[in-house]
């Protein structure tokens, strides 16, 4: 579900014209994470690969190139690169060019780099994955539909949740800020938008983005609070969101679940906003599958209804586009097994999707003799 109707920003308060995007200006340092779905997205990414259909004729060294746009703590990097090595021969030269827009996640993974020695396989860019295919077509052309498979690990990591000082969890106190790239100063925060958009605005990114059926309430009561006093932090704006919330929904749990917070789906809502995601996957996805090689694969992890509901959309657009040379491998997600949620709870909402570029593609070959990087 999109937002049907554009957000008037021109109420919100200015912001520097020159945006700070520089990833050194790293402030947390970065905490464990978890890879989620790690061997299904190995396997998905190289199940097809043997060295027989990648080396050319001359035995020269060639290139197998994969893409991780939302690196992180560069689990599922690491960890395909450790599968190819096993599985292909010393001739073939594996990159991945990765993109993350977190300056933790920069500073980290060219830490976690240099420490592994791989410098030369790995290429981590500082930058959100809506601008993957513009750098690719500027700095690397010759690799165009050269990708093998690229992964999307949407939503948030444990340590951007779990650095409170960020704001995006209402589990701390913290300036409402939200955005995944906080060094960019171009981006408005959860809190321009919490005290400047209208109450029918607030209703609409809440109930859309939220999907919360007391989007009415909480705007109403967001908007009533500010006139009193700007809100500024995440405590505050919890507090708000608990008490618009019918008593007896507080702390409610339906089916047996897991009871969920009531903040929950305002903090979605807001960050998502924040951070334009819905939108930038949408407009992405078709780009990406025109990157892959034949036989490449594009692997997507959500994590809520409303990215699952785009993946899964956007799959089926791409089949219909290019009926003779495209497979949706996935017909239903495939989700964390029972053992996964045990070891990682918050793996517990994710879904992968897979599509394939198969033959008759833009492309006919998984190798590429092209000098990258």
């Amino acid at each position: 579900m999109m937002i049907s109707a554009p957000i008037d920003t021109s109420v919100l308060p200015a912001i520097d014209a020159d945006a700070d995007t520089d990833a050194s200006a790293s402030t947390y340092a970065y905490k464990n994470h978890t890879s989620v779905l790690k061997n299904e997205v190995l396997t998905y990414l190289t199940e097809n690969i043997k060295s027989s259909t990648i080396t050319n004729a001359s035995g020269g060294k060639n290139n197998l190139i994969f893409a991780d746009l939302t690196f992180g703590g560069g689990g599922h990097t690491f960890s395909l690169l450790e599968r190819l090595s096993s599985i292909i021969d010393e001739n073939i030269n594996v990159q991945v060019i990765a993109f993350d827009q977190d300056p933790d996640a920069i500073s980290n993974g060219h830490k976690k780099i240099s420490e592994l020695s791989l410098d030369n396989k790995i290429k981590l860019i500082h930058s959100n994955f809506t601008n993957f295919v513009s750098y690719i077509n500027s700095q690397h052309l010759e690799i165009i539909h050269d990708f093998s498979g690229i992964l999307l690990d949407l939503g948030v990591s444990s340590h951007q949740f779990d650095t409170t000082e960020r704001g995006l969890s209402f589990k701390g106190n913290a300036p409402l800020d939200m955005r995944m790239n906080y060094a960019d100063n171009s981006l408005y925060t959860a809190g321009h938008y919490v005290n400047n958009l209208s109450e029918k605005e607030l209703v609409q990114v809440i109930s859309e983005y939220g999907e919360d059926r007391f989007a009415k309430k909480i705007a109403s009561s967001i908007v009533k609070q500010r006139e009193i006093k700007t809100i500024e932090t995440t405590s505050e704006l919890e507090n708000i969101i608990f008490h618009s919330y019918p008593q007896k929904f507080r702390y409610s749990r339906s089916n047996n679940k897991k009871h969920i917070h009531p903040a929950t789906k305002t903090f979605q809502a807001l960050r998502l906003l924040v951070n334009n995601e819905l939108n930038v996957l949408k407009e992405t996805l078709p780009k990406l599958f025109d990157l892959l090689s034949n036989n490449g694969r594009l692997v997507c992890i959500s994590f809520h209804s409303l990215e699952d509901r785009i993946v899964k959309q956007t799959f089926k657009e791409i089949k219909e586009k290019n009926k003779e040379n495209c497979s949706i491998l996935t017909k239903k997600p495939i989700i964390p097994s029972e053992e996964e949620i045990k070891n990682n709870l918050r793996s517990r909402s994710a879904k992968l999707r897979v599509i394939e570029k198969t033959e008759g593609g833009a492309n006919d070959r998984k190798w590429s003799k092209s000098t990258y990087p």
